[in-house]
């Protein structure tokens, strides 16, 4: 595809942790991008200064309208919305609006305005707790909570906008999403982030006293839950090759798993994080937390077949080595 009929892509939450990668990969494989974010969670700093950002809200039908017409979008990346389980239990209303209704709006603003086509950030909690080691595309979707359920509802719209609509849509349901840009251009920045590497990390910096382990008696080798991480670098090429599917066949649509088909222990990820930190991590064993699953591990043979991908960080210590290169830099930006 020559840069020429490359349409402007629009990416929500552009300013956040996957949202600003994906930002990265697309100008580096030369798409004109722009961002809206309402910076709640997203941080300018991680954006190049060259990309447009909007700070606004993914529901305004007049911002949205203004942007597309500025700048002649072809294509959304929809990355916008909250992600933290516990909280989404809590207050269930706030992810229904951010994740669902917002999304409406979104999708709405976009048949409007004649986008072709829109590549949403989904998850592996739309599964709930699998019944099968690797979980592939077919397997059940049960949502445990209200987060995957607001995903797996926006999942829903889109293909039935799809059916009514000139639309075509890439769904792409993450695994456990890790690591930082392997040029520091970007990483995970949210204070308070609840995933196990950056909380490591954090921790191996003196940042945190302690991490926690939830559970120890999983069916697993060494007691403690087993998930399937995926460099965050890895995952936003995943996005930009769907984009290239969407455009090439504009008839299909993709529904995909990201993940690398094996998995870590919580220790294991602990171990990897004091070997590449030269440290000793203190641990402290908690109780569980409702609803995690022993094991939840991709089956990424579609994302393969189908784009040709092939990931380029597929290394665990890779993974917490640029989350620590990312981390130290992140110290130096906020002084």
């Amino acid at each position: 595809m020559t840069s020429d009929s490359k349409p402007s892509v629009l990416v929500t939450g552009g300013a956040g942790y996957i949202g600003s990668h994906a930002v990265l990969a697309l100008k580096d494989a030369g798409w004109p991008v722009a961002v809206i974010d309402n910076l709640t969670t997203g941080f300018r700093f991680a954006l190049p200064e060259d990309v447009p950002l909007y700070e606004g809200d993914i529901e305004d039908a007049g911002l949205l309208a203004r942007i597309f017409a500025e700048q002649g979008t072809g294509a959304i990346m929809h990355f916008a919305g909250s992600i933290v389980v516990p909280e989404s239990v809590e207050d269930p209303l706030k992810y229904y609006h951010n994740n669902t209704a917002k999304s409406r709006a979104l999708i709405a603003a976009a048949v409007k305005a004649g986008v072709r086509h829109f590549i949403f950030s989904s998850t592996a909690a739309t599964y709930g707790i699998p019944e099968v080691a690797a979980v592939s595309e077919d397997t059940p979707q049960r949502p445990i909570n209200p987060y995957g359920w607001s995903k797996l509802m926006t999942e829903q719209m889109l293909a039935d906008v799809a059916a009514a609509h000139p639309m075509n849509y890439g769904v792409l349901r993450y695994f456990n999403v890790a690591g930082a840009d392997p040029q520091a251009r970007s990483g995970q920045s949210t204070a308070g982030a609840t995933h196990l590497i950056k909380v490591a990390i954090e921790a191996a910096l003196d940042k945190r006293e302690s991490v926690s382990v939830f559970g120890t008696d999983y069916a697993t080798a060494d007691g403690t839950g087993v998930r399937d991480y995926i460099h965050v670098s890895d995952l936003a090429a995943a996005h930009v090759l769907t984009l290239e599917a969407l455009i090439a066949e504009p008839a299909r649509s993709l529904t995909m798993n990201c993940g690398y088909g094996r998995g870590f222990s919580v220790n294991e990820v602990l171990d990897a994080v004091d070997r590449v930190t030269n440290r000793k991590l203190d641990r402290r064993i908690e109780g569980r937390r409702a609803g995690d699953p022993d094991s939840l591990i991709s089956d990424p043979s579609r994302l393969k077949a189908t784009l040709g991908w092939e990931p380029a960080n597929a290394d665990l210590d890779t993974i917490i080595a640029h989350a620590l290169a990312w981390e130290r830099k992140l110290t130096e930006l906020r002084g």
